[in-house]
């Protein structure tokens, strides 16, 4: 509003727009809220849980779940699927204040319960932050700077594969640190209750009504992997997922369409907006251009401490034509802070939400382990460059 106060609305304002990056955004939001709905992800998840034989198996799985299908179905809602999974999961083999002693199905302690799900979680959310950096699809500010880069999917693949391979080394690496708090074997027993992985549940899962919404957002989804890779235009991929979804809870009622959260179109439109009339005051522009050229990374990573990247990479793009270099700041820059990647506050609205009290434990570890991170990834970027 208030550089609405220094330049007037006028034409120009519909420049500032980037409605491809905006259509494609909200088209899979909305997709994935789909997929949620009839529980695809979480079925997953559980299917994978039961094939688990011990704790660090099972952390294992949590954390690469995450890391992996952040790439195709985005760090945000990789972490809505999978961090509640989580907590219920080692709730139930450790009992706390939330499980009743005759619903635990492994022997344990609230000290382990407590230390499992933070420690997870934590691992969870840098997983997904640096699993989503990979490709266009992975997160907001990737699909909105691989649209104005030009670059082919490939050669945007590339720039953050060496990064992606890296953080997988670490993240392998920290989930070992946790193998020497447990050696305990989890019993087939308890795999199973906690996997809730059995045959009625597949059966409730792949009914009819599901294996044609499974269908209709497979073919969707498929459709926006096209628009991505620049083979369809993106108004009509727009309208064919609009009125699809439309249809399809017209059908089915799963109101999928009424649901999906518009905050963060809503937030890209606000920043275009801002940052468009920002680029029209000459002072402003001058100084950003001059105190950003050739320090694209360092920006990206420092801006996105403050204000997450997202934001960032709207901001910065506007006074740079460094692109790759804004691409890995703002991927690095989801390290950090709990702000750093909006992504993050996800998860500890979970943790809030599982014991009020190890709010802090988590912020504090969660801190620690970004910063360790971070550090390392700045370490082997200079290397790299």
């Amino acid at each position: 509003m208030l550089s609405i106060g220094l330049i007037k609305p006028d034409k120009q304002y519909l420049n500032y727009i980037d409605f491809r990056t905006l259509a494609i955004l909200l088209s899979l939001m909305a997709i994935m809220n789909g997929f949620q709905k009839i529980g695809v992800f979480d079925f997953a998840a559980r299917v994978l849980i039961k094939r688990a034989g011990n704790v660090t198996a099972l952390v294992l799985l949590l954390v690469l779940l995450c890391f992996f299908s952040s790439m195709l179905i985005t760090n945000d809602v990789a972490l809505i699927t999978f961090v509640p999974l989580t907590i219920i999961t080692f709730e139930k083999m450790y009992p706390g204040s939330v499980v009743k002693p005759e619903e635990n199905l492994c022997p344990g302690s609230e000290k382990k319960q407590s230390l499992f799900i933070i420690s997870t979680v934590i691992l969870q959310t840098i997983a997904a932050n640096l699993g989503s950096m990979l490709t266009p699809l992975g997160n907001p500010q990737n699909l909105y700077l691989y649209g104005i880069s030009g670059m082919s999917f490939l050669q945007f693949l590339m720039i953050m594969l060496p990064y992606s391979v890296v953080s997988l080394v670490l993240i392998l690496v920290s989930i070992l640190f946790l193998k020497f708090y447990s050696k305990k074997l989890i019993s087939e027993e308890c795999i199973s209750g906690i996997a809730g992985a059995n045959e009625s549940d597949v059966n409730f899962l792949w009914n009819r009504e599901r294996k044609i919404l499974c269908t209709c957002y497979g073919a969707l989804f498929a459709l926006s992997l096209l628009t991505v890779l620049h083979v369809i235009s993106f108004p009509i991929l727009f309208v064919i997922v609009m009125v699809s979804l439309i249809v399809l809870d017209y059908l089915f009622g799963r109101n999928v369409v009424r649901t999906t959260d518009l905050s963060l179109i809503f937030t890209f439109i606000f920043l275009f907006v801002f940052i468009g009339n920002v680029g029209r005051v000459e002072v402003f522009k001058n100084f950003l251009e001059e105190f950003i050229s050739g320090r694209e990374v360092i920006s990206g990573v420092v801006a996105s401490q403050v204000m997450s990247n997202v934001p960032t990479a709207i901001l910065l793009s506007g006074f740079t034509e460094d692109v790759r270099g804004l691409i890995i700041g703002t991927n690095l820059g989801g390290l950090g802070t709990l702000i750093a990647s909006m992504a993050s506050l996800i998860s500890f609205k979970y943790i809030a939400r599982w014991n009020k009290k190890k709010r802090l434990q988590y912020f504090i570890g969660f801190t620690v382990m970004n910063l360790l991170y971070l550090g390392v990834l700045l370490i082997f970027n200079i290397y790299l460059v």
